[in-house]
């Protein structure tokens, strides 16, 4: 038996609402905001190439930093290190290692409490301290791999920027460490001229270039302290008055400049492929391999065809409907 005429019109109601809603539902959901990246910790603006959130800044200094409370820390294979600065204008950053030494106070263990700094081989070409960061490496063993080759005079060891270890056993730290019990060397203690037969010297200045990682427990020494220099005049006060800390700078490839002016340009953030670290022009609910411009285009294009499809379907359906509810009522009139 055929369904009463007043069910049939409900019918038709209900199908007519459902196909003219649908389509509105989907449209919005596809406005998704476009994200910058861009982020701050403490402080401490954190923008390109760097970033907090996968996929974001560049692919050679990924998971490299993070916020802790409020604490912007750089993780590395050597450890963790506070970050103090970010200095995008010269590409620098300024890092505080709590494990190491100043002029203030030694911190000096058999073992070598702090683990000095170390990078990924595959970061080495996208980060690096500075050349006028010197890192002085105390109370090293004889057998230390600093001094093999050199028996005479240490040749490693060597004033950087006009920071070296003449200053630094100059300072207070070293009289409180020797009224405990330190051991005094005899001669030039900074560069082992003059010392007793065996007895290496109680500090080596050495810049990154000369060893390429400053592992404090491999090169056999007790502790490290770290120093930079940011202008050509020498410190006043000596030793106390340097600036304590690691002083990192990064590099990008030229290529990238290029890539991700065009990206910002276009209103887009610069990013990376999680997968293949390739450069991404991240564009909202779109990733582009060029710029936010190239990659619209196309979107625009299929939300063009989006609607046109979608009335299409809708019109299929309202007139299978019709064609149903055309036959029911023709037949109840039999």
């Amino acid at each position: 038996m055929a369904p009463p005429r007043r069910y049939l019109a409900a019918l038709l109601a209900l199908l007519c609402a459902c196909t003219t809603t649908a389509p509105l539902a989907s449209v919005a959901a596809a406005n998704v905001p476009i994200t910058t990246c861009r982020s701050f910790c403490g402080n401490i603006t954190v923008d390109y190439p760097f970033a907090l959130h996968p996929g974001c800044g560049h692919a050679g200094l990924r998971d490299l930093l993070f916020c802790i409370n409020g604490a912007l820390m750089l993780h590395l294979p050597s450890g963790s290190y506070r970050v103090l600065d970010v200095d995008y204008a010269y590409r620098g950053l300024t890092l505080h290692d709590p494990a190491m030494s100043d002029c203030r106070a030694l911190d000096l263990t058999p073992a070598g409490r702090a683990n000095g700094f170390v990078l990924e081989p595959w970061r080495e070409s996208y980060l690096s301290p500075d050349p006028d960061n010197v890192f002085l490496l105390l109370s090293c063993r004889a057998t230390s791999p600093l001094f093999q080759g050199f028996p005479d005079r240490h040749l490693p060891c060597r004033n950087v920027s006009g920071m070296g270890c003449g200053d630094y056993l100059g300072c207070a730290a070293w009289d409180d460490y020797y009224a405990g019990g330190g051991r005094r060397p005899s001669g030039d203690a900074a560069y082992g001229t003059g010392t007793a037969a065996g007895q290496p010297p109680e500090c080596c200045a050495v810049p990154w270039a000369a060893i390429r990682a400053v592992n404090v427990s491999r090169l056999e020494c007790e502790g490290y302290s770290s120093a930079y220099s940011l202008a050509p005049v020498r410190a006043e006060g000596g030793a106390a008055g340097w600036a304590y800390g690691i002083r990192v700078s990064w590099t990008l490839p030229e290529s990238n400049r290029g890539f991700c002016g065009a990206c910002r340009a276009t209103g887009g953030a610069c990013g990376h492929d999680m997968e293949s670290h390739a450069d991404l022009c991240l564009c909202g609910d779109w990733n582009s391999t060029s710029n936010c411009d190239s990659s619209a285009d196309a979107a625009r294009s299929d939300a063009a065809d989006t609607p046109r499809a979608v009335a299409a379907l809708r019109w299929a359906i309202l007139a299978s409907g019709l064609t149903s509810l055309w036959y029911y009522a023709s037949r109840s009139n039999l």
